[in-house]
């Protein structure tokens, strides 16, 4: 009988192990780390492994149809993420707009979770990932500048931050680059205000731009410019003449000396030490903390090589590789500079917010001279006689002298019945003769016109080398 005992527990181990066995394994819930064969997992599970195979289609109607059937599954959350990866993984303009609707969603429904920073990063990654080149549409750079900056602001413990932060440094180089070769463009065509405006936007607004020595060095060359135009206006006064380029002149330095006390390991220093000495103002001493911040910053820039440089000509995104590695890019964007601002500085550097533009108005009197009389004319002895003008009278007020009132005798006066044999009536002063020249003009035809002409070009090839001086690049 103990025999038989021994042998019915034998086989009661047996089931129990057999049983075991073919029960099948319970699936482990990632996010709540409980075993569970529950329905809303089967279908995340499935909802999973249909984006893993690239049919988005059917991944989104597999998660739609698990937050629609089961509001309160714990996999909620995590669904309504992925349904917002999926739109982003499918790729395409239409599938990002709609990626970018599905991630600002999460973040309203869960602004508290730690996916929340994850589906702000992506957002700015969508339109990091349409950015164009600097001298195209910048709409997306703009948008990928405010997301990145929101992330930060917002999420300032996330483990997302510097990789943001790296992303809005990036972003900020392709803007940047963009307001120089603005800038560039309204300096080579003389327009200074404009250049000013622009360039000293950029340095203020991209402290971390690869360029920025490059963009102080065209600023100051703007005010350089324009103390040139200043110079040559002859209805300016000389008082009012000195004090703006006064002024000028100390702008400029202040553009050159940045350049030494803030990038001195970069190529324009000695290019800004040479214009401080020729303007005959004091060269600053950089720091050895600002140089060994420029080496370092320098250095974290990539360089790329001729094969790179000839691809990136085919590629539709910027070309961020100079980028600096550290440094904290510019959160709030300092108050813009506008042409307008700098034409009123300009005007207001003479005194009494006037630039030392006369204003003359025909008939209007000579300085310091009596406003004239309608009988002046009639006081005159002899009626044929010329107004005298007066000898302390302006030059500017010649123009505005009053004809008498009294008709000349002497004037020629047109025939009252036409005769067929008189002469054509004299061209008018306003009118051009055949060859074009005014009447009264000597004629340039002949050996005359020719070296006139010759004169006129070697004027225009001598302007032409000024400016390719003056243009630093």
């Amino acid at each position: 009988m103990r025999r038989n005992f021994k042998l019915v527990l034998f086989a009661m181990v047996v089931g129990l192990v057999f049983s075991l066995g073919c029960t099948n394994k319970k699936s482990v819930n990632p996010l709540a780390n409980v075993g569970s064969k529950q329905p809303d997992k089967v279908l995340f599970d499935r909802a999973m492994d249909a984006m893993k195979h690239n049919r988005f289609d059917v991944s989104r109607m597999t998660l739609q149809t698990l937050i629609n059937t089961y509001p309160d599954s714990e996999f909620i959350a995590r669904a309504k993420l992925a349904v917002a990866d999926s739109w982003y993984a499918e790729g395409g303009s239409t599938a990002m707009q709609q990626a970018e609707i599905e991630y600002k969603d999460f973040r309203t429904f869960f602004p508290n979770m730690p996916e929340a920073a994850e589906a702000q990063l992506k957002v700015a990654n969508i339109h990091y990932e349409q950015m164009e080149k600097p001298d195209r549409d910048y709409t997306h750079a703009l948008r990928a500048e405010e997301e990145y900056r929101a992330l930060i602001q917002e999420y300032p413990d996330s483990k997302l931050v510097p990789q943001a932060k790296q992303r809005l440094r990036e972003v900020q180089e392709v803007l940047a680059e963009r307001e120089f070769e603005i800038g560039r463009f309204y300096y080579l065509r003389l327009s200074y205000p404009a250049a000013i405006a622009r360039l000293k936007t950029l340095v203020d607004r991209y402290p971390l731009y690869s360029g920025a020595d490059q963009a102080l060095y065209l600023l100051g060359q703007s005010y350089e410019g324009e103390i040139e135009v200043i110079r040559k206006n002859g209805r300016m006064g000389e008082v009012a003449k000195g004090k703006m380029i006064e002024e000028l002149v100390k702008e400029a330095s202040e553009a050159y000396g940045k350049i030494i006390t803030r990038y001195p390991a970069m190529d324009r220093a000695l290019d800004a030490k040479a214009r401080l000495e020729a303007l005959h103002q004091s060269v600053p001493r950089p720091t050895r903390a600002a140089l060994e911040l420029n080496k370092k910053e320098v250095a974290s820039r990539r360089e790329e090589g001729l094969l790179m440089k000839g691809m990136g000509t085919f590629e539709k995104g910027p070309d961020v590789a100079h980028t600096t590695r550290m440094g904290d890019p510019t959160m709030v964007d300092p108050a813009p500079t506008n042409p307008g601002e700098v034409i009123r500085k300009v005007a207001a550097m003479a005194g009494d917010n006037k630039v030392g533009a006369e204003t003359i108005t025909p008939g209007a009197s000579a300085p310091n001279q009596e406003a004239p009389r309608s009988d002046a004319a009639t006081a005159s002895a002899d009626p044929s006689a010329t107004p005298q003008r007066p000898a302390a009278q302006d030059p500017a007020a010649a123009a505005a002298e009053v004809k008498p009132a009294v008709a000349d005798p002497n004037e020629l006066k047109p025939n009252v019945e036409s005769d067929p044999n008189a002469l054509p009536p004299p061209q008018q002063a306003n009118q051009l003769d055949s060859n074009g020249a005014a009447p009264g003009a000597v004629s340039t035809s002949g050996p005359a016109k020719t070296e006139e002409m010759a004169d006129i070009s070697s004027s225009k090839k001598k302007k032409k080398k000024g400016l390719a001086k003056l243009n630093p690049f």
